[in-house]
């Protein structure tokens, strides 16, 4: 007993003590025309799509084959994917498909192209489209918490169809996770995972904001005789 509470001890002293901190953004004009709502929207999309970008690195060094069918490097490619999401520039080989159809097109077996970018950017055009076609937000621009929560089940499919199906030599799509006798390695699991929570998230919050509202609109009607001025002469 004596001996385990020693291991670890001397676990937990050589775990590192600093694990960063939060930071948020820089305040920017544009803020000023911007409700909460609007903010923590264009949070989780920014947040989001360098999840994206992460994705897209993590995919690439595991299918290197993929790289090559879009540039002379590693790098070259994950630049352009990176580009095209900042600028949501279509992606030529999805043939001018959008959101769920490109994601169906990216995950097929019969595709040819780079299948990693397919798929990432046929991923950001599917949350993009559940945001209303939007990246940024201001006053009077709203999102669908039904779209965003349908984006983020569609999220979880296509995670789902990655991780299951076989391509025409019968070989997995992509390969993600690595599961062996000898490593564990689940970083690409947990990082559309984050995608998925963030848009759960967001989901559950536009919910319960527009609830509220309507609740405090009532509250109004029923407070108003109580809250009347009383004469005084």
């Amino acid at each position: 007993m004596g001996a385990a509470c020693l291991l670890l001890t001397a676990c937990a002293s050589d775990a590192p003590t600093s694990h960063g901190e939060v930071r948020g953004a820089k305040f920017e004009s544009e803020e000023l025309i911007q409700s909460e709502s609007n903010r923590i929207a264009q949070a989780i999309m920014v947040a989001n799509q360098r999840s994206l970008v992460l994705l897209a690195d993590k995919l690439y060094r595991r299918n290197p084959a993929e790289w090559r069918k879009t540039a002379a490097t590693r790098e070259a490619a994950l630049a352009k994917v990176e580009s095209s999401i900042a600028q949501s520039l279509p992606w030529v080989p999805l043939n001018g498909l959008r959101d769920v159809t490109a994601l169906s097109l990216a995950l097929s077996p019969d595709f040819k192209g780079d299948r990693v970018a397919a798929f990432i950017m046929a991923s950001n055009d599917t949350i993009i489209t559940a945001h209303g076609g939007r990246r940024e937000f201001y006053y009077l621009d709203g999102v669908d918490p039904q779209h965003i929560y349908n984006a983020a089940r569609n999220m979880e499919i296509a995670l789902w169809i990655l991780n299951t199906r076989k391509d025409t030599r019968g070989q997995p799509l992509l390969l993600a996770n690595e599961l062996t006798p000898d490593s564990r390695n689940l970083s690409f699991e947990r990082e559309f995972g984050k995608i998925i929570g963030r848009l759960d998230l967001l989901a559950t919050f536009t919910t319960e904001r527009y609830r509220r509202a309507v609740i405090s609109y009532a509250q109004s009607w029923v407070a108003a005789p109580l809250l009347a001025f009383l004469p005084v002469r």
